[in-house]
């Protein structure tokens, strides 16, 4: 599947979103593949060193976090409720296992599914990179009538 897009004369029309995706989760720009993404564990560098393609129009806010916490829990309570009907385990196995579970594949994933949603984000040309400035969000106006 490849995103088109139809914007003004000369922009680019299409970006596959696949290859920018699987480049953003192994930490690698989404459009050359080459340079790193991330210059700390959650910090993404302002623009590639190798391509030069600007990376901090990134906006990945609260979704890496959301998509964790559903892998890690389909993970874990999955686990969990296999252990319990299939093996006979003590309280203290349980409790030293699935802790240190969630807090492991929670670190685990969080790079890799932010740099994901930071190649979809490039990939499908939003928050600047389509070579637009985001529009600041419409607020409602007030209500016409009576004035205090």
């Amino acid at each position: 599947m490849v995103v088109q897009l139809h914007g003004r004369a000369g922009d680019a029309a299409t970006r596959d979103w696949r290859p920018a995706i699987t480049r953003g989760v192994r930490g690698r720009c989404p459009h050359c593949g080459e340079g790193r993404l991330f210059r700390a564990f959650l910090k993404p560098v302002d623009r590639c060193e190798s391509c030069g393609e600007e990376l901090h129009h990134q906006r990945a806010d609260d979704l890496p976090p959301y998509i964790v916490i559903t892998i890690v829990g389909h993970v874990v309570v999955g686990g969990l409720l296999l252990a319990e009907k299939y093996g006979d385990w003590p309280m203290w196995w349980h409790m030293a296992l699935w802790p240190a579970l969630t807090i492991l594949l929670s670190f685990a994933l969080m790079q890799p599914v932010k740099g994901g949603v930071v190649g979809l984000q490039w990939a499908l040309r939003m928050h600047g990179f389509g070579g637009e400035p985001d529009l600041p969000e419409r607020q409602p106006l007030p209500p016409r009538g009576r004035q205090p």
